[in-house]
């Protein structure tokens, strides 16, 4: 019988000049009774090594989709992925089999997922969730995975880990199992790392220090860090980039500090117009009107059309294309020119 080899993706820089990772006209459908639900349209970015990018958006905008799909864990079916590539250091992870698949996933790209309770088994003890990285994908004995548990406790700043390392999930508080998730996907230093709403259901103090250890792990290692969100405030201060996504559509691409100056698209406007100002006491917070698409019958033309206060005739009928409008700046909008001035009817 011959003999066929697994293929390897290689360590170092990706050939060519590649970005780390690079997602391409990613299309992601579910199949339903009800019909074809079109979560990821298109989706394109790239992340580069030691760089943050923020992926924002509204609940159902194929934001955690397009995570699934380049971790490869969507429940096939009724997921499928329709169309496009996502290449790691240049290799297309879609045309990978399982096997050589599920030598990257956990390793060389690891998730943090946004609901800690429910991602940790309730029935084993954090440091043998911890360690079970190292049993599975190195071989560790029991005791060294223990060891490398509490160490990782330790550096994700959890007090006592010597002690806490035989303690359930549910004797943790939110922030403290949200570091846990995030001991876990660092465990086997992953080159990219996908944090998935890590600092939901958090208080305000706690989501601080989450973004910070983020951080300070991202500069350590150098690794990809893509952040999913739906809040602004928590990415201000350490992302590098940020993705809009409406619709299972990108509809802006900005450094963060352009985006956060002058948006140019009327999504990314309302959403930043929504945040709460300390300088806006007392007066009525701004909300986008009306309600995100339904996936299953989406909106002709821009699917954001509805909403949209510079809405013309033609967004209704002509979707429109991601416009290169500066340096490393896209906006999904006919008529972006205006929304960077601030006019419309």
């Amino acid at each position: 019988m011959k003999k066929t080899s697994t293929p390897v993706v290689p360590a170092g820089r990706a050939p060519g000049g590649e970005p780390l990772l690079a997602v391409d006209d990613l299309h992601v459908e579910f199949m339903t009774r009800q019909g074809v639900v079109r979560a990821v349209n298109g989706v394109s970015y790239s992340l580069n090594p030691g760089e943050t990018l923020a992926v924002l958006g509204e609940s159902g905008s194929g934001k955690s989709v397009t995570a699934q799909a380049i971790m490869g864990i969507l429940d096939t079916p009724p997921a499928r992925v329709s169309r496009g590539e996502i290449r790691f250091r240049g290799t297309d992870l879609l045309g990978l089999p399982e096997q050589a698949r599920s030598q990257i996933r956990g390793r060389r790209i690891a998730m943090i997922f946004q609901d800690a309770l429910s991602a940790l088994n309730p029935v084993f003890t954090v440091g043998f969730q911890i360690g079970e990285m190292f049993r599975v994908h190195r071989g560790a004995s029991r005791r060294d995975a223990q060891r490398k548990a509490i160490e990782l406790m330790d550096r994700v700043r959890i007090p006592g880990a010597g002690q806490r390392v035989h303690d359930y999930p549910h004797q943790f508080s939110g922030g403290m199992r949200q570091r846990i998730m995030i001991a876990m996907a660092i465990a086997l230093d992953p080159e990219v790392l996908i944090a998935d709403e890590p600092t939901t259901a958090l208080d305000v103090t706690v989501q601080a220090q989450i973004m910070e250890l983020l951080a300070e792990l991202r500069r350590e290692s150098d690794m990809g860090l893509i952040l999913i969100t739906h809040d602004l405030g928590v990415v201000a201060d350490v992302a590098d980039r940020i993705a809009v996504m409406y619709g299972g559509r990108i509809v802006e691409k900005a450094p963060v500090h352009d985006i956060y100056r002058e948006p140019a698209h009327p999504y990314a406007k309302g959403l930043l117009d929504s945040v709460p100002r300390v300088d806006q006491k007392g007066q009525r917070l701004f909300a986008i009107k009306g309600m995100p698409p339904n996936l299953l019958d989406m909106p002709s033309g821009c699917s954001f059309h509805p909403r949209c206060p510079y809405r013309q005739n033609d967004c209704v009928t002509d979707a429109p294309p991601l416009y290169e409008i500066g340096p490393m700046r896209a906006s999904a909008c006919h008529y972006w020119r205006e929304v960077l001035d601030g006019s419309h009817e």
